[in-house]
């Protein structure tokens, strides 16, 4: 066994005594000490896995988890009891939380097997984990091109073959478009689905935790055991999980498939319009329709998103301040300039820029220009997709306009930067469900196809993502690096 075999295969090997959970656990310890000095996914490697995995061994059998005993990691903003939780920023180096997030607990309590904590831009703002605070991640698939971002060290981690699974967090693209760059499967789900209770926050409108896997079934075993109620957080849908695994069917016959011709504009590569061109014809031919469709204002999303995720984190990150955690400066004369070198020696310049931004929409006098027209726009988009669901019941688009793009060719210019998510950022703006599957290779480098769904609709999204990978043949994916890697 290795981490490119399914979560089930993996757990046939549990119940079969093929492997024990601490042997799988120390097998991911051990690709990990391969490969990510060369990948540098990881920010923490959790040195009590094998010994957490022992003990949960002899409870595999007879249990009903999938996950019992499967080895994964967490996108570093997931608050973890013992385990330093930085952010990938120098604010938070050293902090050590009392309480894990609520998705933590639950794939605890489903008897997965927690290894690390993963890089990821600083704070979750970024499209190339080069904003990390320490050191960017390198795409598996090409180490001179970055793995996207923000949960780039999950996406880079799963392509590798280090972990089987892991969890990152997405606010506008930052699960999806980091798998399309990887070639893994990314899944965000809608909004109050799944639990943010012990997510720091980045954006609180917008964040939703999900997973990065091989394959789509292996996303719905994940989905499973982190969505749900959770009175700890107010956001958090008063809904019961169903059976999402029932619902992949591999079968999409009748089912209504729209191509939004926004999404396609000149943005887009030109080969990565042909992978999907051609997927969604495959779509059609496995008895799918294939519908045009309008969302007039996809074009204002990327202006209100920068208004809307700055002056949501400018709020959120006013609490790292040195005074009650994290880092604090140590030569400061009085109370005010403690504050001001704590953050400006703990924040990045990518931080910085989007709390300055949102201070500015959020102040006296330009609130309403700003901030409040923004969420108007994001209004207007949330009910154009309210009207293409009353003929279409998914929405098929690129997960992001190029392949991976080379490290430190856009870093320097954030408006460059941004365009990176604009095939991501309305379905965050809206709330909805959304998953990027690898749908093609181009030059050596994977491309994503999105497909977007109805508010708390995984099922037909799963279903429909499913049916295109089944057929299409192309999972999982391996890079070259993780071939021939003995451990």
């Amino acid at each position: 066994m290795d981490f490119f075999s399914s979560l089930l295969e993996l757990h046939a090997g549990l119940l079969k005594r093929e492997a024990t959970a601490s042997e799988l656990a120390d097998l991911s310890l051990q690709r990990i000490a391969t490969l990510d000095d060369r990948v540098h996914a990881f920010l923490h490697v959790s040195a009590n896995c094998v010994a957490a995995a022992a003990q949960k061994t002899e409870t595999v059998i007879g249990r009903e988890s999938i996950l019992d005993g499967i080895p994964y990691a967490l996108k570093d903003n997931m608050c973890t009891r013992g385990i330093e939780t930085t952010c990938a920023s120098h604010i938070l180096k050293g902090y050590i939380p009392p309480y894990s997030a609520t998705v933590a607990e639950r794939l605890d309590d489903a008897g997965a097997v927690l290894v690390g904590k993963l890089n990821m831009d600083e704070f979750a703002m970024g499209s190339s984990t080069e904003n990390s605070g320490f050191f960017p991640t390198r795409n598996p698939w090409d180490l001179e091109r970055v793995p996207g971002g923000s949960s780039g060290g999950a996406a880079a981690a799963v392509a590798a073959g280090m972990v089987p699974f892991a969890l990152g967090s997405d606010t506008g693209g930052s699960i999806r478009q980091p798998a399309a760059f990887c070639g893994v499967v990314g899944l965000k789900p809608s909004y109050g689905l799944v639990s943010r209770f012990g997510l720091v926050a980045f954006a609180s409108s917008l964040d939703q935790i999900g997973p990065l896997t091989h394959t789509v079934e292996d996303a719905a075993i994940v989905l499973q055991a982190i969505a749900g109620k959770d009175e700890r957080d107010s956001t958090s849908a008063n809904i019961q999980a169903p059976d999402y695994r029932a619902a992949l069917t591999g079968d999409v016959r009748g089912l209504r498939i729209g191509i939004a011709s926004e999404y396609f504009g000149p943005s887009v590569e030109s080969g990565v319009r042909d992978a999907v061109t051609k997927a969604i014809a495959l779509l059609e031919q496995l008895g799918a329709t294939v519908s045009p469709i309008s969302l007039p204002h996809t074009e204002y999303a990327l202006s209100a998103y920068y208004l809307i995720a700055p002056a949501e984190a400018s709020s959120n990150l006013a609490r790292y301040d040195g005074v009650r955690y994290g880092v604090r400066a140590a030569d400061a004369g009085n109370l005010l300039d403690m504050y001001q070198k704590t953050r400006s020696t703990g924040f990045g310049s990518e931080v910085k820029r989007r709390i300055l931004i949102g201070t500015y929409a959020l102040s006296s006098g330009y609130y309403d220009d700003y901030y409040k027209r923004a969420q108007q726009v994001r209004t207007l988009i949330r009910q154009d997709f309210l009207d293409a669901f009353e003929s279409v019941d998914v929405i098929v688009s690129p997960t992001a306009p190029t392949t991976a793009f080379r490290l430190g060719e856009k870093v320097h210019d954030p408006l460059t930067m941004y365009l990176s998510d604009i095939c991501t950022i309305p379905v965050n703006l809206a709330g909805l469900p959304a998953i990027s599957v690898p749908c093609g290779i181009i030059d050596g480098l994977p491309v994503g196809l999105q497909m977007i769904g109805r508010m708390f609709d995984e099922q037909t999204l799963l279903r429909a993502a499913h049916a295109y990978e089944q057929a299409a043949g192309m999972a999982p994916l391996r890079p070259a690096l993780a071939m021939g890697v003995k451990a």
